[in-house]
């Protein structure tokens, strides 16, 4: 049931909430899956000097095992963020401020994070 006013303006759902809740969920399965094989590697470098730790994370399978945690939590990060943002901030420009910046923070963590695996898994 929408107000004749909100038929003018188009507002209502935008019919996208099942598909960010199945992101969400499969997000949260590949988290739940890869932290087993992140926290073995966190406590392998425990008492490890930077040549060892750097020699244990230029591995080809620890770097591919990391991508995929990155990729999957800033992914995750990014729904849970804009899912909040779009129900509690209620004055559309700040909304859309508020989303972009989650959008632009999301990016940057991940290509932070995915530049600092690369480079210590290619030995530069």
């Amino acid at each position: 049931m929408r107000t004749p006013l909100a038929r003018v303006r188009n507002l209502g759902s935008a019919h996208t909430g099942t598909s960010d809740f199945w992101r969400q969920r499969l997000t949260a399965v590949a988290m739940a899956l890869l932290i087993v094989p992140v926290l073995v590697v966190i406590l392998t470098l425990i008492g490890r000097n930077q040549a060892g730790a750097a020699q244990i994370l230029g591995s080809i399978p620890i770097a591919i095992i990391l991508l995929l945690f990155i990729v999957a939590s800033t992914w995750h990060m990014k729904i849970g963020m804009q899912i909040i943002i779009e129900d509690y901030v209620h004055n559309e420009k700040a909304k859309l401020a508020c989303v972009m910046a989650n959008n632009f923070f999301c990016v940057a963590v991940a290509l932070a994070s995915i530049y600092a695996i690369l480079k210590l898994s290619s030995g530069v």
